[in-house]
């Protein structure tokens, strides 16, 4: 099989649960013999992806786009300009920018970028489509729902099969203004026809977005993120020395949860319950939080708790392992949950146990797994309660965390995520199912 991805850079200045599912998919399928080609739209790719024998081109470059969008009376730029806008190093400090992260901000570029051939970027979306001319995948397959407006033109322009992956698309859209969110919603439901196959990452996100969509089941296929289990550590068989250490592992902003796990913390650290307690964030962020996370470190400043508080840069994947070997629990209370929780994942694989409020995807994979606690509501007291039943019991905390990397290498490796990506676009083209 060859196979397109077209996947959104992030820019690299937070910890991409989609990218890192995208690399993993690309280096899974790869290994199982099929040709996989990654095409990235708006900014660079992050290093989770897997090389390929040539960068993997930028469409819609973000500067360019911003531009176009927000100054239509330009029109076409020189094109020495316009490649110097998408010039590697200019696309990547774009991306840690503030703005580039707010749906909010950007209410009309995301309702125009859904319209596809219809929208503002129609020539983009036709150097794109001579692109995949080229390239002549089997089957194209979409990172989220918010690239739908790409597939119309591709489907009936080259007759090739577009999927689509499901994961946690909502939490843009619904951060649109009314009469935005409104309109893309729809024009996602009338979009949706142009793609055979969707692919969620959990049964609960199937659900919620099949209605949201308005799909029929069929048109449904869950396949769970996997991770690579290279390089783990074993699980610990006795409590870590030293004073407990609470970890976030995620973009660290407000939505996922950031503050209330610091809350949270307060609570523990001046009860006087857990001596020594630590809070280690990492999973970065960009120049929109800069306000939030200043608000973070006066408070815990004022606690006098400064010391007790790390901020991790460095998130690729090395660092990751080193900074989830070093915790007792981890916490990514994500306000409104999510559909899966690639971090949940990453921790149980080190043998770290987590506690997420009964929310979203949370409530599946944790179950799923056995590998941790989930409470309700979504609060700093309740959660700290949760935090305290593990932070006071080190023997039950080992024993989640080796049920939950039990379940983790057994169920949860990108090996078995590639294997059945491959089995979903067998039934969308029988040559493309067909390992070489």
């Amino acid at each position: 099989m060859r196979l397109v991805q077209i996947l959104p850079g992030s820019g690299s200045k937070f910890f991409c649960e989609n990218c890192a599912r995208d690399g993993s998919l690309a280096r899974g399928l790869r290994e199982r013999g099929h040709e996989v080609v990654l095409g990235s739209l708006y900014l660079p790719l992050t290093p989770e992806p897997p090389t390929q024998a040539a960068p993997p081109p930028v469409f819609y470059g973000a500067v360019n786009l911003y531009l176009h969008h927000r100054f239509p009376s330009l029109g076409r730029l020189p094109p020495w300009l316009e490649r110097l806008f998408d010039a590697d190093t200019l696309l990547r400090l774009a991306g840690g920018l503030s703005g580039t992260t707010d749906a909010a901000a950007l209410e009309g570029l995301t309702l125009s970028m859904l319209q596809g051939e219809e929208g503002g970027q129609a020539a983009e979306l036709e150097r794109l489509v001579r692109w995949l001319a080229e390239v002549r995948p089997d089957v194209v397959h979409l990172s989220n729902c918010l690239l739908l407006g790409l597939a119309r033109r591709v489907r009936r322009g080259l007759g090739i099969p577009v999927a689509c992956s499901l994961q946690d698309e909502d939490s843009w859209l619904d951060a649109l203004g009314a009469p935005a969110r409104a309109r893309a919603w729809a024009i996602l439901r009338e979009r949706a026809a142009d793609v055979e196959l969707f692919l969620p990452v959990s049964a609960w996100y199937a659900r919620f977005m099949g209605e949201r969509l308005g799909l029929p089941a069929e048109r449904l296929t869950v396949v769970p993120i996997g991770i690579d289990p290279s390089g783990l550590p074993a699980a610990p068989s006795t409590p870590r020395p030293g004073p407990p250490v609470i970890g976030f592992l995620s973009h660290v902003c407000e939505r996922m949860g950031a503050g209330i796990l610091a809350e949270a913390f307060l609570r523990l650290a001046s009860g006087g319950r857990f001596p020594g307690l630590r809070l280690w964030f990492t999973g970065g962020s960009t120049g929109g939080d800069a306000a939030f996370l200043r608000r973070l470190k006066r408070d815990f400043a004022r606690h006098g708790l400064r010391d007790r508080v790390r901020f991790v840069g460095s998130f690729e994947r090395g660092e990751r392992i080193r900074f989830l070997s070093s915790l007792t629990v981890l916490s990514v209370p994500v306000r409104e949950g999510e559909a899966f929780g690639t971090f949940i994942l990453e921790a149980l694989a080190a043998g770290v146990p987590v506690v997420q409020p009964r929310l979203g995807g949370f409530s599946e994979l944790v179950g799923d797994t056995g590998g941790g606690l989930l409470y309700e509501p979504n609060t700093p007291e309740a959660l700290a309660e949760a935090l305290a039943g593990l932070l006071g019991d080190p023997r039950r905390a080992l024993a989640l965390g080796a049920t939950g990397r039990e379940a983790v290498l057994a169920r949860y490796t990108a090996e078995r995520m590639a294997a059945a990506l491959e089995s979903a676009f067998g039934r969308l083209a029988p040559a493309a199912g067909r390992t070489p």
